[in-house]
């Protein structure tokens, strides 16, 4: 999929903003490392860098989170309704094994990068300040009452953050700076 998302990029010419949400998130950063000429900055939310980093989100045919999945790639998806069963099966078997990076693959990200999570996240906190921690210059956005649906949640939130992190001044100057020095 970052291969994919590469070479849409490729033939855009230029340099893009990208925001990736959970797979999209992962797929991002790896495009950061990869090509860090075509991207301008980067938002990565409810993204992992470790397969094995995520938290039980109790998914099961009969839960809501799948319902709705499962409804937006019936209406969405070009192969059919029929083929969504196999779309849970490559899923589930890419989760299990990736992403597999490193907190040194993230320290080369060499792109302004904005890591967005819900605090009630599929991803728990401390591998998120993790990933944001390795990132150098990255800033670190927690939404209080969110889930791994953030951009369901609260998208007015996540649009007004997206939208500051798109056009703020860099770098960013802090009044007490710590990290940032």
């Amino acid at each position: 999929m970052a291969d994919e998302t590469i070479a849409v990029l490729e033939s855009i010419g230029g340099t893009s903003h990208l925001v990736g949400w959970s797979d999209g998130g992962n797929i991002g950063l790896i495009v950061a490392m990869r090509r860090p000429d075509l991207v301008k900055r980067l938002v990565v939310i409810g993204a992992n860098f470790k397969y094995d980093a995520g938290l039980d989100m109790g998914l099961t045919d009969e839960s809501p989170a799948m319902q709705m999945m499962a409804g937006a790639y019936i209406e969405n998806s070009p192969d059919g309704p029929d083929h969504f069963e196999e779309f849970v099966t490559k899923s589930l078997v890419m989760w299990g094994s990736e992403p597999n990076m490193t907190t040194q693959d993230l320290s080369n990200i060499s792109i302004p990068v904005l890591v967005m999570v819900g605090d009630d996240d599929a991803f728990g906190l401390s591998h998120t300040c993790e990933m944001y921690e390795s990132i150098p210059g990255a800033q670190l956005a927690v939404v209080p009452g969110t889930s791994h649906g953030l951009p369901l949640e609260k998208p007015a939130e996540v649009a007004r953050l997206v939208d500051e992190f798109f056009s703020c001044q860099l770098p960013v100057e802090t009044m007490m700076p710590i990290r940032r020095r």
